[in-house]
């Protein structure tokens, strides 16, 4: 697929972090948090190019959001959308639209201002986004919070993801406190331990700190946090890194089971699911037969079913689509082309006159003969149509065509 990363090379990790990937990689990913500061980071100019105040504005107010791409909350609580949301107008038949003066009142009251899913709305973080997922080869999610002086819009809580936090504009404090639960899943939330969460954060935090703009933060999931903006207003960008897990494999290893009939019996007529000395060997029998199962169960068919549940949770690089229509329109020899940036893609034979390129969600056939070349312009390096590895010239231009209207290249 073209989402390698050649010489271990992190360039969008690296504005993030100030140590090499490897040693993040053994110290810090998923184990302990990560604070960097702006003078140790790269870009002279902190993270003003992936968002600012003005940005802030102008998606508050010129944009057309609608929920759940902004929430509110104050004193630990979400307010009701209704509260900032009205009527698009004439012309937009929507009852959600966000209602900017609506919102600038409830941010000078002192409630917290989150701006969600940026990593599909806002360019600059659509394209940082898109890199660091790549390189960490995980779906990413992006908010902002945008926090009043001397406020706090969330209470002491943990994620069920890893994320960063890039510091925009203004201090925040961060108390960081150890977990009550290490590693929680998804269907783990913080709301189901507040009791444990609300008296651990009364204990000495594991890391104090404020943050200042260009500064960044790596927290793993079920780490303890809460934040309150000081003198002045806070932005601050944070990036969500859904975790794939080891009971992701359980879970799919689980499904593939259902393939064996030992797994599918009937359990025996009558029995009593409340007796324990009755379940006892219909446990044992249950047990064995998923042991035999498993010791029988390759990788092969493990990847595919990850990679389809996997695979859907990020988005490639956007496409024009006149542009790319009309590209390929006037397509000739001289003309190049490079992998749609963040594809997702296997190419595998099938039978011997085709082969099949497996995508998100859909699957093309092309002769047998066109494997070379799929390779080579997927392969993510900018190739001259006249040069795909086909027999014809009329060969190259049909295939080129074909993945550029697909989607799937795009001009270089």
């Amino acid at each position: 697929m073209t989402i390698e990363v050649p010489g271990g090379f992190r360039p969008a990790l690296s504005r993030v972090t100030t140590i090499e990937p490897d040693k993040f990689a053994a110290a810090h990913w998923g184990r302990a948090p990560l604070l960097c500061r702006a003078a140790e980071l790269a870009g002279p100019d902190g993270f003003a190019d992936l968002l600012s105040p003005a940005a802030v504005d102008e998606l508050l107010s010129r944009r057309g959001l609608r929920t759940p791409f902004l929430r509110a909350a104050k004193e630990g609580k979400v307010l009701p959308a209704g509260r900032f949301t009205g009527s698009g107008g004439a012309g937009a038949e929507i009852g959600d639209q966000v209602v900017d003066d609506d919102v600038m009142r409830l941010y000078a009251e002192g409630a917290t201002l989150v701006l969600q899913g940026l990593h599909r709305i806002w360019p600059p973080l659509i394209d940082y986004a898109r890199e660091l997922g790549a390189e960490l080869r995980r779906p990413l999610q992006v908010n902002a919070y945008l926090t009043p002086p001397a406020s706090q819009g969330f209470s002491t809580h943990y994620d069920t993801h890893d994320v960063f936090v890039l510091q925009i504009d203004g201090t925040k404090r961060w108390r960081i406190h150890e977990p009550v639960l290490a590693d929680p899943l998804e269907k783990q939330p913080w709301g189901g331990r507040a009791d444990e969460v609300g008296a651990t954060a009364q204990g000495e935090p594991a890391l104090d700190v404020v943050l200042s703009p260009g500064d960044a933060l790596y927290l793993p999931r079920g780490w303890l946090h809460s934040a309150q903006a000081q003198g002045t207003r806070s932005l601050h960008v944070t990036i969500g890194i859904r975790a794939l897990t080891r009971y992701a494999l359980v879970e799919e290893l689980l499904a593939m089971a259902t393939q064996d009939a030992r797994l599918r019996a009937t359990l025996p007529f009558g029995l009593d699911v409340s007796d324990p000395d009755a379940i006892e060997p219909e446990m044992t029998e249950t047990v064995d037969a998923l042991r035999d199962w498993l010791a029988g169960t390759g990788p092969a068919e493990l990847a595919d079913r990850l990679a389809a549940r996997d695979w859907p949770s990020a988005r490639p690089a956007p496409v024009a689509p006149l542009a790319q229509l009309d590209f390929a329109d006037a397509l000739g020899p001289a003309d190049t082309v490079a992998a749609r940036g963040g594809l997702r893609w296997r190419l595998a034979e099938d039978g011997p006159d085709h082969v099949v390129l497996r995508l998100t969600g859909r699957t093309l056939r092309f002769p047998a003969s066109c494997a070379a070349a799929l390779r080579q312009a997927l392969s993510g390096e900018p190739t001259r149509v006249g040069d795909l590895l086909l027999e014809t010239g009329d060969d190259r231009l049909v295939l080129a065509r074909r993945l550029l209207r697909e989607a799937l290249v795009v001009p270089a």
